[in-house]
């Protein structure tokens, strides 16, 4: 009987250690995740699946796309003057940020116009046209119109009724009224050429693109069918264990979300779990857009490209809720396995000091309501210190890093050769990885990674070396990777068909 009760007090105390080690962030080598991003699904990225925005009228002109415009009369381009809180001016020859209108759209005809300064372009009492406002109105409202077989000239139409004019290359005025037979000449100081420099294709464009009537019809189509119960079957038997669901801050208000995004996602997301538990996978919960856009980039759900988030204490409570009320809903779900706090915050905008301000109150959410599911961290892009969350999260139970890495978007990369990027990956990538990757520090996560490349004519032996190369260092990491994405009709970023045709095998 003493035996037994020693041998019994001993199971128990190796019990008790498990869990403290489990507590404090350990990941079984057996056990990490091998995951799979379903990008483009409830965050929307046009150039995953570009077919979602061919129903939108007028779609050349969506939020956030950068128009310039140039005086046909002057030959010079429109400016905001001193990039904002002045007077606009047609005086530039060459164009860059003050030349640059980003747009606000309203519907497929009427528009705000955002300059350099955050400004809005307006006509003031005088019918001079300025940008002085913060917060667009009625005299910062604007038709464009375009010419009939031409598509890249252009009229701008104001409230007052009447079109913008050159006069000068000094004044820009809304008071040109075109008779009924009027052309669309050279020297008509109303007309003006426009180039697009910039487009975003979000969550943001897609739904206030096609409007309040046909943006739910559109997206609650694209949540059915654009990820079914059978892909989750398909990657839980194909080498895969978890799924990372990039979620937008909206969420948190289904069914009734802000304008204009739509609601139905939360239902979806609801599906994904039901699906996970049925096929035996974990679910990384990802705060991919957070209010304002912490990045500026279309897959934040921004609205012009602007950088807003953490620039007041409101967005950062805003985002706190969201993740509360995502981890209250899944707490008790055995799918939940980790919440991302913020996908991706863009340095030198987002400050140190606001994104571990957020991580801090973020984590507290997180474990008002489960002591079990990881917290994960993303590192802030750009310029930054690698190790600059460690003083923060190395003291937090289950904490993770997040460290995303792409041989792509620098020009170092284009022009490297296949066996360059394989090389790459195994010196300097598992040199990046193994600086954040502490003994008594967070866990590593590569929680965004694509077997693509800017190679030029790569054999299918070149992709298979690559991905090998990536599944070999990215599996040191101590949590786990997480490839980008399921599906995407760029068929190297899509992992399902990567294994369909042989180019991975995990």
């Amino acid at each position: 009987m003493v035996s037994s009760s020693k041998t019994w007090l001993l199971s128990l105390g190796l019990v008790l250690l498990c869990m403290v080690r489990g507590s404090n962030g350990k990941v079984d080598h057996n056990n990490r995740v091998k995951a799979v991003n379903l990008g483009g699904w409830l965050v929307t990225e046009g150039w995953m699946k570009p077919s979602l925005f061919d129903g939108i009228p007028n779609k050349d002109f969506l939020d956030g796309t950068q128009l310039q415009l140039k005086s046909i009369k002057t030959g010079k381009y429109l400016s905001a003057e001193s990039g904002g809180g002045s007077i606009i001016v047609a005086n530039r020859s060459s164009s860059s940020g003050w030349e640059t209108f980003r747009l606000w759209r309203l519907n497929e005809c009427a528009f705000h116009l955002r300059v350099f300064g955050k400004q809005f372009v307006g006509v003031d009492h005088l019918n001079g046209v300025v940008a002085v406002s913060n917060s667009p109105g009625g005299s910062e409202t604007f038709e464009i119109v375009r010419k009939s077989g031409d598509s890249k000239r252009v009229r701008i139409k104001a409230v007052n009724g009447f079109f913008l004019q050159a006069k000068t290359e000094e004044m820009v005025t809304a008071d040109y009224a075109p008779g009924n037979g009027s052309g669309w000449g050279d020297d008509d100081p109303s007309v003006f050429v426009f180039n697009i420099t910039g487009k975003l294709e979000g969550e943001f464009q897609v739904t206030n693109g096609y409007g309040p009537l046909k943006a739910p019809q559109v997206m609650r189509e694209h949540w059915r069918s654009f990820i079914v119960e059978s892909d989750f079957k398909f990657i839980s038997e194909n080498g895969l264990n978890a799924v990372r669901i990039p979620v937008g801050w909206w969420i948190a208000s289904d069914p009734v979300p802000p304008h204009p995004f739509i609601g139905g996602s939360l239902a979806t997301l609801d599906n994904a779990f039901l699906w996970a538990k049925k096929y035996g996978l974990k679910i990384i919960i990802d705060l991919h857009a957070a209010p304002g856009s912490q990045n500026g980039w279309e897959h934040s759900g921004s609205r012009d490209g602007t950088q807003e988030w953490g620039q007041t204490d409101n967005t950062i409570h805003q985002t706190v809720a969201v993740i509360e009320f995502l981890t209250s809903r899944y707490a008790q779900s055995p799918s939940l396995y980790a919440v991302e706090l913020i996908n991706e915050p863009l340095s030198p905008g987002v400050s140190l000091e606001t994104v571990t301000k957020y991580y801090k109150a973020g984590y507290a959410a997180v474990r008002r309501h489960s002591s079990k599911a990881y917290v994960i961290f993303s590192n802030r892009l750009g310029p930054m210190e690698p190790l600059e969350l460690f003083p923060f999260a190395s003291g937090l139970s289950g904490s993770v890093i997040d460290v995303h890495y792409y041989n792509l978007f620098s020009e170092d990369f284009k022009k490297m050769s296949a066996q360059q990027n394989i090389d790459f990956v195994y010196t300097n990538r598992s040199a990046q990885l193994n600086l954040v990757t502490t003994s008594n520090g967070p866990l590593t996560f590569v929680g965004e990674w694509v077997a693509e490349w800017d190679v030029k004519g790569a054999t299918k032996e070149d992709y298979q070396r690559f991905a090998k190369a990536q599944l070999d260092v990215y599996g040191r990491a101590t949590f786990g990777w997480a490839y980008w994405a399921l599906k995407n009709v760029n068929k190297h970023w899509s992992l399902q068909w990567k294994i369909n045709n042989g180019y991975m095998k995990l």
